[in-house]
């Protein structure tokens, strides 16, 4: 069956949205029953800031956000975020800061995670969470004012 004309410019367009969102928020590959990308890879945004390990999150708790579905361990962690989403949300759309600060999106991994002012950070690796240690305070105003220019870029342009 070969699509062309209204329905493939339809088609395009409910696609938009998805390919948009991904630029901008670090998302695992394929999509979420609600035909959402996924994001953080499915770990529970809010037990990164309530619990000593990150929780695996479960699609009977999911929550969207600005086109992205989240999962959650529990109803009330869901409750927590429903209630307030960006203050869960790592910056940098989940992204690692420190690639970000370079110019770069690189995954961002709950495993490398730092929690500055209130706000989430992670990291691609131990070694890149390292090299930010080391220099904090250089590196997340580095990746604040870089941020901006390289939101919207996808990640194979970068």
């Amino acid at each position: 069956m070969k699509i062309t004309g209204p329905i493939l410019a339809i088609a395009l367009a409910c696609l938009a949205p998805v390919a948009f969102a991904a630029d901008e928020v670090n998302v695992s590959n394929g999509l979420t029953l609600t035909g959402n990308p996924l994001g953080l890879h499915g770990i529970d945004p809010v037990s990164m800031f309530e619990a000593e390990a990150p929780a695996i999150g479960d699609a009977a708790f999911t929550s969207e956000h600005d086109g992205i579905d989240y999962y959650f361990a529990t109803a009330d962690t869901k409750a927590a975020f429903d209630a307030d989403p960006e203050a869960m949300l790592p910056q940098y759309g989940g992204f690692c800061a420190f690639g970000v600060f370079v110019g770069k999106k690189f995954d961002g991994d709950v495993r490398y995670a730092d929690i500055v002012d209130g706000k989430l950070y992670l990291f691609v690796n131990a070694a890149i969470f390292e090299k930010y240690l080391e220099q904090k305070d250089e590196v997340l105003a580095g990746a604040d004012d870089m941020w901006p220019g390289i939101r919207e870029t996808p990640v194979a342009e970068l």
